[in-house]
């Protein structure tokens, strides 16, 4: 009976120990999550848009994009279920503002071509002055000749 009465105290202490431990490690999680939320508020209001003419899906998401940046980046997806995907991004894609001015691409930082699935980030030049509109074009992407994406600024 002794040892029981000891186990009861013992599991009460872990289990008080282990919520004490799992509490304080949340509110790190949350203030982590929040900094994230107010580091990236800059994007969060820059929806992604889908063009799924097969037989690709393309999905693009304005990263970074606005006054207070130096470089202004595009989160793109591609998915196919045939073919492969070779295209040279730096080649294919192009920013083009509400002045009808070309840009073109500084760097892909993601996945090297090939495969059914490709993901990474398109950076440009900051665009200055800010245009009201910018506009993503990719050329050839499982042979549509242009898909265009289009954000308000």
């Amino acid at each position: 009976m002794k040892y029981l009465l000891y186990a009861i105290i013992g599991l009460v202490a872990f289990a008080l120990f282990y919520l004490g431990i799992v509490n304080r490690e949340q509110p790190k999680s949350t203030s982590n999550q929040l900094a994230k939320q107010s580091a990236n508020t800059a994007h969060s209001n820059w929806q992604t848009q889908t063009n799924d003419q097969p037989p690709v899906t393309v999905r693009v998401t304005p990263v970074e994009l606005g006054k207070d940046t130096k470089t202004w980046k595009f989160q793109v997806v591609f998915d196919t279920h045939s073919g492969n995907l070779d295209d040279d991004l730096l080649t294919v894609v192009d920013l083009i503002d509400d002045k009808s001015n070309t840009y073109r691409p500084l760097a892909w930082e993601g996945q090297e071509t090939g495969g059914h699935h490709r993901e990474g980030v398109l950076v440009f030049e900051a665009v200055n002055p800010i245009p009201s509109y910018v506009e993503l074009k990719i050329k050839d992407a499982g042979g549509v000749p242009e898909r265009s994406f289009t954000w308000n600024l």
